[in-house]
C-alpha cells in the first residue's frame, strides 16, 4: 500500500512543488542524487573512480512534452560525454537513457526517440562511453526493445534493462541472452497490475533468480542491479559455477545506497558500477527510491523532523 501511494506521488504535481521547493528536502535528496549540474556529477564520478567503482550516469528527466525538450536532453548528454572525455573519465563509463526523455510518448515518438538515441549513442561511442536504454512502465517495453534491436545493429554494446517483476520478462531474457548482450536486470520500480506483474515480493525475487539464470546460461553479460544481499550471493554462486570472470558480469547499485557493500564487493574483486543520477528534474527518481524500501521513507521523514 505504501509503495503504491508513493509511486502515485511521483506524478502528483502539487506534491512535487512542495517537495522540490522545501529547503529541508535538499540534504535528504543529496543522499540519492549527485547534484543538479554537470560539475557535481563529474565530481561524484571522480570520487567513485578513485575507490575502484565504475559509474553509470543518468541525466534526470521524464515526461518530455515537446521535441525541443527531447533535443535538450540529447544536448545535455553530449555535453556530459565531452566533459568526461576532457577530464579523462570517459573510457568505461556508462550513460543510462530513458527513451521517454527523448520524446518516445510524443506523436511519432517511436521514430523520433530512436533517431535521437542513435545520435546520442554515436557521440558516446566516439569517446568510449557505454550506453544503456533504461526501461520504464510496461506499456513501453515493446517499443523500447524495438529501439534496442535497431541500435544494436550498428552499436552492439548498447545495453538494455529488464524488470523481473513483469511476467513477460523471462521470455525477454531468452531473447536477449546471447554473448556480448549487456542486460541490466532490476526488480522493477513501477506500479503495475497483477495481470502483468508479480505483486508478492518473494515471487519477484524468485523471478529475478530465474531471469538471471537465463542470462548467465545464455552467455549474456548480466548487469546484476540489486541491493538485496541475498540475491547478490545467489548471483555470485551462479556466476562462479558458470566460470565467469570479472570481465563477464558486473553488479550495479544506486548512488548513496549500500555504499559499504559496494566497496566490499570491490575488495573481493567484483566489478561494481554505481548508478549516478544528476539534474534538476530529480523528483520522480527520488520518490521511486523512497518507494523501493520503507527504510528510505523513515530516513526521509527523520531528516525532515530533526532539522
Amino acid at each position: 500500500m505504501l509503495r503504491t501511494t508513493l509511486l502515485g506521488a511521483a506524478r502528483n504535481d502539487a506534491l512535487r512543488r512542495v517537495v522540490t521547493t522545501s529547503p529541508a528536502t535538499r540534504p535528504v535528496v543529496a543522499r540519492f542524487v549527485a547534484g543538479e549540474d554537470l560539475t557535481a556529477a563529474v565530481r561524484a564520478v571522480r570520487e567513485l573512480a578513485g575507490e575502484g567503482l565504475r559509474v553509470c550516469l543518468d541525466h534526470l528527466g521524464e515526461d518530455t512534452t515537446s521535441p525541443a525538450q527531447a533535443r535538450a536532453t540529447v544536448d545535455a548528454y553530449r555535453e556530459l560525454f565531452a566533459r568526461l572525455a576532457a577530464e579523462g573519465l570517459a573510457a568505461g563509463a556508462e550513460a543510462s537513457v530513458k527513451l521517454s526523455a527523448l520524446g518516445q510518448a510524443l506523436p511519432g515518438g517511436r521514430r523520433t526517440s530512436t533517431d535521437l538515441a542513435a545520435e546520442l549513442v554515436a557521440a558516446a561511442h566516439e569517446v568510449g562511453v557505454l550506453v544503456t536504454l533504461d526501461m520504464e512502465g510496461s506499456g513501453t517495453v515493446d517499443a523500447t526493445l524495438g529501439t534496442l534491436r535497431e541500435l544494436r545493429a550498428r552499436f552492439p554494446t548498447v545495453g538494455g534493462v529488464l524488470q523481473a517483476m513483469l511476467r513477460r520478462t523471462e521470455d525477454d531474457c531468452r531473447d536477449l541472452a546471447h554473448p556480448g548482450s549487456r542486460v541490466r536486470l532490476v526488480k522493477g520500480a513501477y506500479a503495475e497490475p497483477a495481470a502483468l506483474a508479480h505483486q508478492d515480493r518473494a515471487e519477484v525475487d524468485r523471478a529475478y533468480v530465474r531471469c538471471l539464470r537465463v542470462l548467465v546460461e545464455g552467455g549474456a553479460h548480466p548487469m546484476v542491479a540489486t541491493h538485496d544481499l541475498r540475491l547478490v550471493r545467489i548471483a555470485q554462486d551462479l556466476l562462479s559455477r558458470a566460470g565467469r570472470g570479472p570481465e563477464g558480469y558486473e553488479f550495479q547499485m544506486l548512488y548513496g545506497i549500500r555504499t559499504a557493500e559496494q566497496r566490499g564487493l570491490v575488495a573481493q574483486g567484483a566489478p561494481v558500477r554505481v548508478y549516478v543520477p544528476y539534474g534538476t528534474d530529480w523528483y520522480g527518481y527520488f520518490v521511486r527510491r523512497l518507494a523501493e524500501r520503507p527504510a528510505n521513507v523513515a530516513f526521509f521523514l527523520r531528516s525532515l523532523t530533526t532539522r
